[in-house]
């Protein structure tokens, strides 16, 4: 067992989370397909919506998280038990909760409609739970692995982090809004307990797909982008990596590195901004003039950070091509003085 957990573990890709990754592939494809001939609905959409949007969105996970465990080189065994827990206690048991909901055309969220939907529910919450601790537990083994590429060195830490601050948004929404506390506090029996939006019930209008409120805030917004740092971030080290090759300002690693570090705080204010403007109970968008001017504070803070790294780039590579071409000149002069020295020895030898 141990040798075929080792060959196991050693293998580009990290094996059960890449076949779990391509079981979301079908199960999206399944679910357009179920949005299309079902025409039930739970709160206003689709009841294979939320399973599409969850099979998207675990399969992006595992695939990435597939992919950093295949670049380990250190405690490579104990990820692949890690990454073959996250699928069968987290991604397994929260995605088939809410695809039998689905099928049974109820809600999977907040439901304490009957004992067997609270149940249901309290095992997503469980399943959840335990997918952050072990999402943050192989972040800290793959933190401390030794890469070549330093940008990507920093991208994998800094996505990790973010996308745990994203799940942690999750929780916000299982907290009673305050009509429902006062309802728990006067010992009412709820069918409902926790909620997404902010400012109104859930079920309001929705954008399309995403199926985000736009009447009221919607923290989903922000536990969205949080939770995809995970991709984006690394994403972003590769496509400098690959630039790189073009354009001779983004060759030093320090530079893409610097870069990765600015648009990684970006994306952790772009979260917190979203988060904000969801807790004052305003749509994604229905920005009003205060979150405008947050957002463009924010904007401006990020680009003026970029510049700055690519003009500190291009002025440190103007000061290593002028150095590279004064020691080459003094080369020059040094080898120049060497053969008018060697051709006047010859001169007086003649001479003698």
């Amino acid at each position: 067992m141990g040798a075929w957990v080792r060959r196991k573990a050693t293998g580009a890709w990290h094996g059960p989370l890449v076949g779990c990754a391509a079981v979301m592939g079908v199960l999206a494809l399944v679910s357009l397909v179920g949005l299309v001939v079902d025409g039930r609905e739970v709160l206003g959409q689709g009841v294979w919506l939320k399973p599409f949007k969850f099979a998207v969105s675990l399969g992006l996970y595992a695939a990435t998280l597939a992919w950093m465990i295949g670049q380990a080189g250190r405690w490579r065994r104990t990820l692949w038990w890690l990454g073959t827990v996250t699928v069968a206690g987290f991604v397994t048991p929260e995605i088939a909760s809410i695809t039998l909901q689905a099928a049974r055309g109820v809600r999977s969220h907040f439901n304490f409609e009957t004992g067997f939907d609270q149940t249901v529910f309290m095992v997503m919450g469980g399943a959840a739970y335990l997918g952050w601790l072990l999402t943050f537990g192989m972040g800290i083994l793959l933190v401390a692995q030794r890469r070549v590429d330093r940008a990507m060195s920093w991208a994998i830490p800094l996505g990790l982090a973010i996308s745990l601050a994203g799940m942690s948004i999750g929780y916000l929404m299982t907290a009673p809004t305050p009509d429902q506390a006062h309802g728990l506090a006067a010992g009412l029996r709820l069918t409902t307990i926790g909620a997404h939006s902010v400012g109104a019930p859930d079920g309001g209008p929705g954008m399309p797909v995403t199926g985000w409120e736009t009447g009221a805030g919607d923290l989903r917004v922000a536990h969205f982008v949080g939770l995809h740092a995970l991709q984006v971030i690394p994403l972003l080290a590769i496509g400098l990596r690959l630039l790189s090759r073009r354009f001779t300002l983004l060759a030093g690693t320090v530079t893409r590195t610097l870069l990765v570090v600015v648009a990684a705080a970006g994306y952790a204010g772009l979260i917190a901004l979203t988060l904000w403007q969801a807790r004052r109970g305003q749509a994604l968008i229905h920005p009003d003039a205060l979150t405008l001017q947050a957002a463009a504070g924010l904007a401006g803070l990020v680009t003026a950070a970029a510049v700055l790294v690519l003009v500190t780039a291009r002025a440190r590579a103007r000061r290593s091509a002028s150095g590279r071409l004064a020691r080459s000149e003094e080369r020059g002069g040094d080898r120049h003085g060497r053969s008018e020295r060697v051709a006047g020895a010859g001169e007086r030898r003649v001479r003698v």
